[in-house]
C-alpha cells in the first residue's frame, strides 16, 4: 500500500503538471499604435481621477476601420465619448490616427497640484464645483489643460482659472 502511495502520487502530480501547459490558451496578437501613447503621453493624466483616464485610454485605443460607419470615401471621423462626468470629442483620419481631442470632465477628483495652488493662495475657501478641460493637437507636445474652480467661503462665491502646471490664468 505504501509503494502504491509512493508511485502514484509522482504520478498525478506529473499529470497535473501536463494538462496544465496543454491547456495554455493562445491569445490574440496585439497591435501597438504610436499615436496611441503620442496622445497619453501629452495628455499625462496620471494624477486625474479613474473615470477620466478610463475615457481617454477608450478614445485612444478606438479603432476607426472596425467602426459600423467606416468607409474609405471619407478623410476624417469625428467620434465622441460620453461618461456621466465627461465627455470626449475626438477626431481621428481616415487610417484611424488621433488628430485632436476635446475633453471636457465636471467635477472630477483634482490632482494635488491644483489643490495646492488654491488653497494656498485662498486659505479659507472651498471647491464647490470644477469643470476640467482638455484640448489635444497632435502636432503639439503637451495638451492644453484647463481647471476652471468655483471656489466658495460662507456666502461669498468666486470663479478662478488654472492651467495644468497649477498657475492662476
Amino acid at each position: 500500500m505504501k509503494k502504491l502511495k509512493f508511485v502514484l502520487m509522482p504520478a498525478m502530480l506529473i499529470a497535473g503538471l501536463a494538462t496544465r501547459s496543454a491547456a495554455q490558451i493562445n491569445l490574440p496578437e496585439v497591435r501597438i499604435i504610436v499615436s496611441t501613447y503620442k496622445y497619453l503621453n501629452a495628455a499625462d493624466n496620471r494624477e486625474m481621477a479613474q473615470p477620466v483616464r478610463m475615457l481617454e485610454r477608450k478614445a485612444a485605443v478606438y479603432d476607426v476601420k472596425k467602426s459600423e460607419y467606416y468607409d474609405d470615401d471619407y478623410d476624417g471621423y469625428y467620434i465622441s465619448f460620453y461618461i456621466p462626468d465627461g465627455e470626449i470629442l475626438a477626431a481621428y483620419d481616415k487610417d484611424g490616427k488621433l488628430l485632436r481631442t476635446a475633453e471636457k470632465f465636471k467635477n472630477t477628483k483634482l490632482p494635488a497640484v491644483i489643490r495646492d495652488a488654491v488653497m494656498q493662495r485662498f486659505p479659507n475657501w472651498t471647491i464647490a464645483q470644477d469643470i476640467y478641460q482638455v484640448h489635444y493637437y497632435d502636432h503639439k507636445e503637451k495638451a492644453d489643460k484647463t481647471f476652471k474652480l468655483l471656489l466658495q467661503n460662507g456666502d461669498k462665491r468666486m470663479k478662478v482659472k488654472l492651467n495644468g502646471e497649477g498657475k492662476f490664468i
